[in-house]
C-alpha cells in the first residue's frame, strides 16, 4: 500500500512540476501550438520539390535606444528653452558613458487650444477654441554596445522627467557574412538530399528540367514579442442576477523568437537575450515529365558556301 502511495505522490508531484515548467502562458485558451506530427502526401503531378531551411541566430554588435520627449509652454521661446534644458542636462550626464553616441530627433512643433465659454443671455453656451501655447515633441537616439548600460541610461534620463522609451533597435555588422554562411551550406546540404533522391529514384533528375529558387528573411527583436495576461479564471456556478467584480488583469509582453524545430540547419542555434534571426530557403523543382534532351529545338545556320548546317543551342 505503502509503494502504490509513493508511485501516485511521484505522478502527482511530476505533473505539477512540468506545468510549471512550461511558463504561465499557458493559462492563455487562445495560446495555441502546432502540431508535430507529419503530414505528407504523394504530390499528384510529376514534379519533385526539395526544399532546404536555415536558420541563424545573431547577437546585437550595437543598440539604439528612442525616448520620446514632449513639452508644452506659453510662449516659442519658453517651450524651446524648457525642452533643450532638459535634454542637454540629460545628454551631459550619457555622453560620459564609453561607447555611447546620440542624436536628438526633432519630431513636431505645434500650438495647443483650449476652449472658452462665451455665455449669452437667452442662448447657450458657445465654447471657442483660443491659442493656449505651444507643443514641441523631440525623440532621444542614443547608440550603446554594452546591454547593461540601458538601464544606467533609463535612469539618467528619468532625473529630466523623460520616461518614453520607445523602441530598442538590434544592430548586427554580420549580417551580410552570415547570409553568405548559410547560403553555402544550404547549398551543401541541398546536393546531398539530390544524391539522396538519386539512389531511390535513379538519375533520372539530372536529366529532367530544373527550376530553382531561394530566399532570406530577417526578424529583428522588436518585431517578435507578443503579449499575454498572467491568471487563473475562476469558476463560479453564479446566478444570472448576481454581481461580480472583476480585478484588472495585469498585460505583459514576452519574446517569441522563431523556434528552430522546421529547419535543416541553425546556426548559434542557443540564445539568451533577443537576437537578430536570419532565415534562408533554397527550393529545387525537378519536373520528372520534362527531359532537357528530348526538349532541345532544333537550330539552322547557312555557312559562307551555302549550305545549311544544324547545331544544338547546348553546345
Amino acid at each position: 500500500m505503502k509503494k502504490i502511495f509513493l508511485i501516485s505522490l511521484v505522478c502527482i508531484v511530476s505533473k505539477i512540476s512540468c506545468g510549471q515548467v512550461s511558463g504561465n502562458i499557458n493559462y492563455q485558451r487562445q495560446v495555441r501550438y502546432s502540431n508535430d506530427n507529419f503530414e505528407l502526401d504523394i504530390p499528384s503531378n510529376s514534379k519533385l520539390t526539395i526544399v532546404v531551411k536555415g536558420l541563424a541566430n545573431l547577437t546585437a554588435d550595437n543598440y539604439v535606444a528612442i525616448f520620446s520627449v514632449a513639452q508644452t509652454g506659453k510662449t516659442t521661446e519658453e517651450v524651446n528653452n524648457l525642452i533643450d534644458n532638459r535634454i542637454n542636462e540629460a545628454l551631459k550626464n550619457i555622453k560620459t558613458k564609453q561607447g555611447v553616441e546620440t542624436y536628438v530627433d526633432m519630431i513636431s512643433f505645434v500650438p495647443v487650444y483650449e476652449y472658452e465659454v462665451e455665455k449669452k443671455l437667452f442662448n447657450k453656451k458657445t465654447y471657442n477654441e483660443i491659442p493656449k501655447g505651444f507643443e514641441v515633441k523631440k525623440n532621444i537616439h542614443i547608440k550603446y554596445k554594452d546591454p547593461n548600460l540601458l538601464n544606467e541610461i533609463i535612469a539618467t534620463l528619468a532625473n529630466s522627467e523623460i520616461y518614453d522609451l520607445v523602441r530598442v533597435d538590434y544592430i548586427s555588422d554580420k549580417i551580410e557574412a552570415t547570409k553568405a554562411d548559410l547560403v553555402n551550406r544550404a547549398k551543401l546540404l541541398l546536393q546531398e538530399k539530390i544524391k539522396g533522391y538519386k539512389q531511390i529514384i535513379g538519375s533520372r533528375i539530372d536529366s529532367s528540367e530544373k527550376n530553382l529558387v531561394d530566399g532570406f528573411k530577417i526578424m529583428y527583436p522588436v518585431e517578435m514579442y507578443n503579449s499575454y495576461q498572467a491568471y487563473s479564471n475562476s469558476d463560479l456556478d453564479l446566478k444570472k442576477t448576481a454581481n461580480s467584480n472583476q480585478v484588472e488583469k495585469s498585460t505583459t509582453l514576452y519574446y517569441q523568437p522563431v523556434v528552430n524545430k522546421d529547419f535543416d540547419l541553425v546556426l548559434n542555434p542557443t540564445i539568451l537575450e533577443p537576437a537578430i534571426q536570419i532565415t534562408y530557403e533554397i527550393k529545387l523543382e525537378v519536373d520528372m515529365e520534362k527531359d532537357i534532351k528530348n526538349d532541345l529545338k532544333e537550330y539552322f545556320i547557312i555557312t559562307p558556301n551555302g549550305d545549311l548546317k544544324k547545331i544544338s543551342p547546348r553546345n
